[in-house]
């Protein structure tokens, strides 16, 4: 029965996909065109997408005017430009003023800029790129500019890093003081303690054995800046940092490092000269198995940007319904309003999990990768290595 109703519900997710980025063409005049989305209707895509993807700004949300004109409700960041042409640039968002002016020789392109171009100038930008213009307002390519402004995916995830530093050090200043040690832990010293003491207990020990001292505290980071970052992105208006595939991108790349620098002649020999494989299979093997080096951390890149940037679009959909319904038929719209509303905090709840499961996920690959760039130095000592792999593997 529960399998009926999760079937049930992954076909009609499923629809809300196809209703919402599929486009509609009809022919007229002998010719094929598509449906462009009327002004002033609700647009799910925009709305969609304008979460998940970064931006120069914190939207929560428009106020209409009398005019019925939208007045958009944001917090504008720091913008930070350097052109080889033009030298440096430093100056708010709002000066774009949601990108319907210039300022100062430089445009921020929005979707419906883009869609006013030639069709095949719009694969070259994207929305919220900031680009050079000429006098007349015109797109200048000849002018490159660098962007290193602070997105909202920056400024947030500074300033879940700056939250969780504080806290961390209470903790610290409270074990100084001695709860915790002589005392039972007290405030947020229960809290942390024992998600601590599993990471260590069921990730670091059973894959890195006597070693799980040394790389706790860099498994503990990436457990923990993960998981922070990801219950901040469940806060309504903010930004979704760890849906962002930058970011997972670094957070790969260093414990990709981190498993090369942990890496032994061991490990490589068991990459290059398999033993006990007879010759001809080794000419089959071995490239697979060095290609299992780059893709190790490609599954942990992929996997953590999937995760956290599914839940979040599934999220927005169930609520785009209500607006997409309403503007069908405002009885419609009502009527659909308590399931989506119901479904949506379903799988807000759900995300919640999701964030501790993905933050655990990561951490426990990570150390599973680091114990086999490590094999030969505690097989006889640790007999739980290859039992908490396929464990990992499996999740």
């Amino acid at each position: 029965m529960i399998a009926m109703r999760f079937k049930s519900f992954t076909v009609a997710v499923s629809s809300v996909f196809i209703l919402l980025f599929s486009h509609v063409s009809f022919a007229q005049n002998g010719e094929q065109k598509q449906e462009e989305p009327k002004k002033g209707k609700f647009n799910a895509k925009e709305v969609i997408f304008g979460h998940v993807l970064n931006a120069h700004e914190f939207h929560f949300f428009d106020l209409k005017d009398k005019d019925g004109n939208k007045e958009p409700v944001s917090i504008p960041l720091p913008v930070i430009l350097y052109s080889p042409q033009k030298g440096w640039s430093v100056f708010m968002s709002s000066k774009f003023h949601h990108g319907h002016e210039t300022y100062k020789g430089y445009k921020i392109l929005t979707d419906e800029s883009i869609a006013e171009m030639p069709e095949a100038d719009r694969k070259k930008y994207n929305p919220q790129q900031i680009v050079a213009v000429n006098e007349a307002g015109e797109i200048n390519p000849a002018v490159k500019v660098y962007d290193l402004s602070l997105t909202r995916n920056v400024v947030q995830m500074l300033l879940a890093l700056l939250i969780f530093v504080w806290i961390m050090l209470r903790i610290a200043q409270k074990y100084r003081q001695g709860y915790g040690v002589t005392s039972a832990p007290k405030g947020s010293q229960g809290l942390f303690e024992p998600v601590i003491t599993f990471v260590r207990d069921e990730v670091a020990k059973p894959n890195l054995g006597h070693n799980a001292d040394k790389y706790l505290p860099f498994l503990l980071t990436i457990f923990f800046f993960i998981l922070i970052n990801n219950i901040f992105g469940l806060i309504p208006g903010s930004a979704n940092v760890t849906g962002n595939i930058a970011f997972t991108v670094v957070f790969g790349l260093i414990s990709f490092a981190v498993i090369l620098a942990s890496s032994n002649k061991h490990y490589w020999g068991h990459i290059f000269n398999p033993p006990g494989i007879p010759l001809g299979v080794k000419f089959i093997l071995v490239p697979v198995e060095f290609l299992g080096v780059f893709i190790k951390p490609m599954a942990l890149i992929i996997r953590l940007f999937a995760n956290m940037v599914a839940g979040h679009i599934i999220i927005i959909c169930l609520i785009s319904l209500i607006f997409i319904f309403g503007e069908l038929s405002p009885g419609a719209g009502w009527g659909v309003s308590p399931v989506s509303i119901g479904f949506t905090i379903f799988i807000y709840f759900i995300e919640v999990l999701v964030a501790f499961i993905q933050a655990f996920i990561f951490a426990m690959l990570t150390a599973v990768f680091i114990g086999q760039s490590r094999e030969g130095e505690h097989h006889h000592d640790d007999k739980e290595t290859p039992a908490a792999y396929d464990d990992a593997v499996m999740v």
